[in-house]
């Protein structure tokens, strides 16, 4: 079965698409809208780029999955990592990518799933100015990807 990105559960809201980028910052650089509604704000860091979860809701597949009593959570944290120390940190803020730059439209890195709690080889592609293609491999073989909609900025 393929990896299943993090990005198709409890995360997300959002809207619009359009949005370009100033001259002084990357074309990568802004919050993006994947197909399930979850928004990740991508900003240069120390590694190159990384990518933070911007806003958490609740998806029917999350309600079906762990029932009606994940409505009342109030801090949703990274209960599905591997390493224990970890487990209480709250997903609201969490990197999840982390990127370099390989040429004008490509970055390449990790990118962690706390669905799982594993961190997958990616990369991201960016097909347009307000879009991008992001995929992440198990052991570079097994891939899943997703396209991205830049969201828009408020007037």
């Amino acid at each position: 079965m393929l990896p299943k990105l993090m990005f198709a559960g409890i995360l997300g809201a959002g809207a619009g698409l359009s949005a370009v980028p100033s001259l002084a910052q990357s074309a990568i650089e802004g919050v993006w809208l994947t197909p399930q509604q979850s928004e990740m704000t991508v900003n240069a860091c120390v590694e190159g780029f990384c990518g933070y979860i911007s806003k958490i809701v609740i998806t029917e597949e999350i309600r079906a999955k762990y029932g009606p009593a994940v409505d009342t959570v109030t801090v949703y944290t990274d209960y599905n990592n591997e390493n224990p120390a970890l487990k209480d940190r709250p997903i609201q803020g969490l990197k999840i990518l982390t990127l370099r730059q390989t040429d004008a439209t490509h970055f390449e890195g990790e990118i962690y799933n706390p669905e799982d709690g594993k961190t997958y080889d990616g990369f991201i592609e960016l097909t347009g100015i307000d879009t991008l293609v992001l995929k992440g491999c198990a052991m570079r073989v097994f891939c899943a990807e997703q396209v991205w909609q830049r969201v828009a900025l408020p007037n």
